[in-house]
């Protein structure tokens, strides 16, 4: 910066023209000042700009101060000069050897503002990119949980989720038998691997089906289809799920098993029904699926190690999957309907069905 302030007031040593210094003025140099403010910009902060805006107003006067100490150099020209203007406010404007101060205040106010202005547009810029990244890192918590299409839906509400509410919802459990047994007997590192490995394979299936992770359980999780809004296809898009966890659960099986891995039995629970959603918590927040519905699901999951079968869906979810889907649907065909069971917690018996393993 102030090599440049000097390279325009200072006149070029190699030069072969001997005019007053003040003609350096004249010549209009001041506008290579504004390429460097603009470069400043690029540095992304306010104050860089408002330093090379303040700077070289600065350097500018300390320029001006010292050209006008300097003694004319060719006082006879400035006299011919003189005699030909005839008027003192021209001779102001063309004389070689005037600084023109006004014009000069004139350049450092406008540099001043445009600098005030890009420092500005700078600030808020930057404010702006990080309520994006802000923005950006929330949408990607929020991929932990649901998922895309409902954290895209979740971007476009005004609404916060901790709104209480209620409303019908599929819950889907999922749970490994006997892990704990199969824990005992092993190192956590390859417990913790092959829960990651499951868990992958799950979380999969409940995002491709346009379903809510609620929860890890250890080696189960908890999904609900319907959350945080209800849409048209909740019931029929659980039975669906938990039918492609079951094939998932296989192949997994399968790629276990070449690797001289014992296999790993997977149960499913699932029921349709009424909800309290909200969050929970005073610092920590959680967003909760509470009721009958829940205890219901988690019920008929356990009622898989009864019946020797790999899914216990209520006849409730296969009700309404049907008014869904229509009876025909290809999804029902591997469904076997059961009598009426008592389940903890309920007083009626709940008609349920299931799907043995390997359907």
């Amino acid at each position: 910066m102030a090599l440049l302030t000097c390279l325009i007031v200072v006149p070029n040593p190699f030069g072969a023209s001997h005019w007053p210094v003040a003609m350096q003025y004249h010549f209009g140099n001041f506008i290579y000042f504004f390429v460097l403010l603009a470069g400043a910009t690029l540095a992304y902060t306010w104050r860089t700009v408002i330093a090379v805006g303040v700077w070289t107003a600065a350097l500018w006067m300390i320029g001006m101060a010292w050209v006008w100490w300097q003694p004319d150099r060719d006082p006879a020209l400035t006299a011919r000069i003189a005699a030909a203007a005839g008027d003192q406010h021209l001779l102001t404007m063309i004389s070689p050897s005037a600084i023109v101060f006004h014009i000069r205040v004139q350049e450092i106010v406008v540099f001043m503002i445009v600098a005030m202005t890009l420092a500005l547009a700078v600030r808020r810029s930057n404010d702006l990119l990080v309520r994006h990244a802000a923005v950006e890192r929330e949408r990607g918590n929020l991929a932990r949980y649901f998922s895309p299409n409902v954290v895209a839906e979740l971007s476009n509400q005004d609404e916060p989720l901790k709104q209480v509410r209620t409303q019908h919802v599929a819950v889907l459990f999922v749970d490994i038998v006997g892990f704990t047994t199969f824990a005992d007997a092993r190192s956590p590192q390859e417990v913790v691997r092959t829960l990651r490995e499951f868990h992958g394979l799950m979380e999969q299936e409940v995002f491709r089906h346009s379903g809510t992770l609620d929860k890890y359980l250890g080696d189960g999780l908890m999904a609900t289809f319907g959350t945080p809004f209800a849409g048209e296809h909740d019931a029929s898009n659980a039975l669906r799920c938990a039918q492609a966890m079951i094939a998932a659960a296989d192949g997994w099986n399968d790629r276990r098993a070449a690797s001289g891995e014992p296999p790993l039995h997977v149960s499913f629970g699932l029921h349709y029904g009424p909800v309290v959603l909200g969050d929970i918590g005073q610092t920590c927040l959680e967003f909760a699926v509470i009721g009958a519905t829940v205890n219901v699901a988690s019920r008929l999951e356990a009622l898989t190690r009864t019946f020797d079968c790999a899914l216990v869906a209520s006849d409730d979810l296969v009700s309404q999957a049907k008014a869904e889907l229509g009876d025909a649907a290809a999804t029902f065909q591997s469904l076997e309907a059961r009598e009426p069971r008592a389940v903890r917690g309920i007083q009626q018996p709940i008609s349920i069905w299931t799907q043995p393993r390997g359907a």
